[in-house]
C-alpha cells in the first residue's frame, strides 16, 4: 500500500527533481511534489513524497530524517491527513460596539 510522506526543512533552491532523486535511494517513488507560494511561486520549504510500500517510507523515514540536503535538515515523516479549514460562518469571539463608537446612554433611574 502506497505511504505518503511529509517533508520538511527544504532549501528554497531544492527542486522537486532533487527530492525524487534522494528518495529513490529508498525505494520507488510514486510522486514528489513541493508546496509553493501561490502568489509568488518560491518555495514554501516543505514538501510530500509518496512511497510505493509501507516498508520503503518507513526506510525513507530512516534514512533521510535529519540528513542535511542543500545545506538545510529534513524533517522527514508520516504524512497526517490535512484538517477540514472552514471559510465563513458565524464570527467568534471578540466584536462588540462596532468601530469603537459608543452611544452615550441616560441612566435609568
Amino acid at each position: 500500500m502506497q505511504k505518503k510522506l511529509f517533508v520538511g526543512g527544504l532549501s528554497y533552491n531544492t527542486d522537486v527533481e532533487e527530492v525524487r532523486q534522494l528518495f529513490l535511494q529508498a525505494g520507488e517513488v510514486i510522486s514528489a511534489n513541493i508546496i509553493r507560494d501561490k502568489f509568488t511561486n518560491q518555495s514554501r520549504g516543505f514538501g510530500f513524497v509518496e512511497m510505493a510500500t509501507e516498508e520503503q517510507a518507513a526506510e525513507a523515514i530512516k534514512m533521510f530524517n535529519g540528513k542535511e540536503l542543500g545545506g538545510r535538515n529534513l524533517v522527514v515523516n508520516e504524512s497526517r491527513p490535512q484538517e477540514k479549514r472552514s471559510f465563513g460562518g458565524p464570527r467568534q469571539g471578540g466584536g462588540g460596539g462596532g468601530g469603537g463608537f459608543q452611544k452615550r446612554r441616560e441612566p435609568r433611574w
